[in-house]
């Protein structure tokens, strides 16, 4: 059941999602045979998939690593801010300059760019004990209203008919396609390479073994010698830098530049993606590509059936919703005793 739950809240969104659009007027059917099955079974818009899921399997896989350890960071949204931010700031610098070295170094900046945003609440929650929870999403509107600053002032280029917009990245800036002509680019191999290293690394390693112990057991753990503070910075400071090089992967590939649109909810997307992938890095990719064909789908429905922008995120809270709800009965059963029913373990 707790691999089986996932597959259950997809079915129960696609059902409650179907009855609510009807409800108000629209053809619920189609709706969710637009957003749910479309984006698969046309080949045309696996591209579309494989782009719309790169940035989230970085993110959640980054994010999974931090809630093992019982380490909640709510704010991989300004993570990934601040990493494009980063990267974009090298790419203005190199703008007039060409060579192989500067996407690796546009990608380093933005590793550091999201580790570095992310150890503000690492230094807060291990120094004064203050809740990664709060800290970490409140700093997520201060990247934002940042990179409006940026775009609108100091970064806004002078060639762009005065719309809030950096330059346009050059040839040696933006990810190379992995074929002629196609959407597809090098971010997608690299988060399923990124995926098969966090496997690894969580499976595999001493390092991933304190993260699961201090996560399931924190007493064990300073039994065992396992430092909780560096595990919390290590979690915090692996799931800003895998945030931050989605950011700037994605400023990279279909931006190409950065503007005011450029925080599109990936961040909060992303821990959908975890939970939906049961923290496993192989779920996660899994988790990945179903919150993708949301998105992808979404805007079909948006066009073949007249669904209003939000309804994107409406399946994804019922997603969410649904699979809380599940997991509730993963753990737990009814019990129906001398006519009454009661919740046990």
């Amino acid at each position: 059941m707790l691999y089986l739950s996932p597959l259950i809240a997809i079915a129960l969104t696609m059902l409650t999602g179907m009855l609510v659009f009807t409800a108000i007027g629209y053809d619920g059917f189609h709706a969710v045979q637009a957003i749910f099955v479309t984006p698969l079974i046309e080949p045309q818009r696996w591209a579309d998939l494989g782009v719309k899921a790169a940035p989230l399997v970085m993110i959640a896989l980054g994010l999974a690593i931090g809630f093992r350890a019982n380490v909640w960071n709510i704010g991989a949204e300004g993570q990934y801010v601040m990493g494009a931010i980063a990267g974009t700031g090298v790419a203005l610098l190199t703008h007039d300059m060409t060579g192989w070295w500067i996407l690796p170094a546009m990608a380093l900046a933005g590793i550091i760019g999201g580790a570095a945003w992310a150890a503000i609440p690492a230094f807060l929650k291990v120094r004064l004990q203050v809740s990664e929870i709060l800290t970490s999403l409140m700093l997520t509107y201060v990247a934002v209203q940042f990179l409006y600053y940026l775009v609108r002032g100091p970064w806004k280029d002078p060639d762009g008919f005065n719309f809030p917009q950096t330059k346009m990245f050059s040839a040696d800036q933006v990810l190379p396609a992995m074929a002629e002509g196609s959407l597809v680019h090098l971010g997608i191999p690299v988060a399923l390479l990124l995926a098969l290293a966090a496997w690894f690394v969580m499976g595999k390693t001493v390092s991933g073994f304190a993260i699961r112990v201090v996560g399931r057991a924190p007493a064990a753990a300073r039994h065992g010698g396992f430092d909780a503070g560096r595990v919390t910075w290590a979690a915090l400071l692996a799931s800003g830098g895998l945030a931050g090089l989605a950011g700037l992967f994605e400023a990279a590939g279909p931006f190409g530049q950065l503007t005011p649109q450029f925080p599109v909810g990936y961040g909060f997307t992303a821990i959908i993606v975890a939970f939906l992938g049961r923290l496993s890095p192989i779920g996660i990719v899994f988790g990945g590509l179903v919150l993708a064909v949301t998105y992808v789908g979404g805007e079909i429905a948006q066009s073949t059936v007249r669904l209003p922008q939000a309804a994107t995120g409406m399946f994804q809270a019922m997603l969410l919703f649904f699979l809380l709800a599940t997991d509730v009965l993963v753990r737990w059963r009814l019990a129906f005793r001398r006519g009454h029913a009661k919740v046990a373990p």
